[in-house]
């Protein structure tokens, strides 16, 4: 199964925080097949905190959503992320935005994100990736992110730069 993961840190050393995220993802069994540019992006839902720095990563891998999901929460955790304010400062965000199998729900997680149609940190890296990705019903990722403002979201070019870690090459 092909997933498309948007990864985000504002505290500590953030580009190193991106890294081990994907390096532990693959470790973890996903193969990581691309990754975005890194951006810098203000934050947005509580703004008295570090801004950040966002990319997305294209990865395959037999994992269901829910398995995907609790390998990403293991991998937040091993990078050193704590409970916190929803929305507040963190050292790692692992988040699944959308998956090739189109739409998933439970209790616990709902692809595609919930937010991503009013997120431009999450769509701009994600069209990087992949220029024609569209939402389950078919709206273009292309056509969320020109209508949103980006005066009132602005996402920057980061001089930050991550590398696609090969699966198995992290033992």
């Amino acid at each position: 199964m092909r997933y498309w993961l948007g990864l985000g840190s504002n505290l500590g050393d953030r580009a190193r925080n991106l890294q081990a995220a994907l390096d532990l993802l693959a470790k973890g069994g996903a193969d990581i097949e691309a990754v975005s540019p890194v951006y810098s992006t203000a934050p947005r839902d509580v703004p008295d905190q570090p801004d950040f720095l966002n990319a997305a990563a294209r990865v395959a891998t037999p994992l269901d959503p829910p398995a995907l999901l609790d390998l990403a929460k293991s991998v937040e955790r091993r990078v050193g992320r704590r409970p916190g304010a929803r929305f507040g400062p963190r050292t790692i965000d692992c988040d699944l935005l959308l998956w090739e199998g189109g739409a998933f729900g439970d209790v616990s997680l709902s692809v595609p994100h919930p937010r991503l149609r009013e997120r431009r940190f999450a769509l701009l890296p994600l069209l990087d990736l992949d220029p024609g990705l569209a939402m389950p019903d078919g709206t273009p990722l292309r056509d969320l992110a020109d209508a949103l403002d980006p005066r009132e979201q602005p996402v920057l070019g980061s001089a930050a730069t991550l590398r696609v870690p090969r699966a198995g090459a992290l033992d």
